[in-house]
């Protein structure tokens, strides 16, 4: 009897693959827990570490969509989870952008778009990962 699997991929994530795509969402929650600092303590500096901790994370997901295109063009079904996966990434990085021009403002100006759009790129960081790094049996019982 033999166990096949289904992968969305041509080949599974690689280890540098995960490590960029897992390390884009404690950078990213970090800027989230930053902004609710600033938004409760009214200290600029949080603003400014919230922008650099996005930043780094809008870098490891730019990465991690390369990675998800390439998968994408390369898989054998151009639709379904590899497509979920790549759309998330997109999703997160495209509102990520936004969310950093949102932090060049000036002072209190980032809030509360700012900390909102933090939550939303976070969630969707966490969706992506979790979709990516996952890989669904078929055929089998789950």
């Amino acid at each position: 009897m033999t166990d096949t699997t289904y992968s969305p991929y041509r080949s599974l994530p690689g280890p540098l693959h995960t490590i960029v795509l897992a390390g884009a969402v404690p950078l990213f929650l970090g800027g989230l827990l930053s902004d609710i600092a600033y938004y409760q303590t009214y200290l600029i500096q949080w603003s400014n570490f919230a922008s650099w901790l996005i930043a780094g994370g809008m870098l490891l997901c730019g990465l991690a969509l390369l990675f998800a295109l390439v998968n994408l063009i390369r898989a054998s079904h151009k639709s379904g989870r590899a497509l979920v996966y790549f759309l998330l990434l997109l999703a997160t990085w495209v509102l990520g952008l936004v969310n950093s021009f949102e932090h060049a403002k000036d002072a209190w100006a980032v809030m509360p778009a700012g900390l909102i759009l933090s939550v939303v790129v976070t969630l969707l960081s966490c969706a992506a990962a979790w979709t990516g790094l996952t890989n669904l049996r078929s055929g089998a019982a789950q």
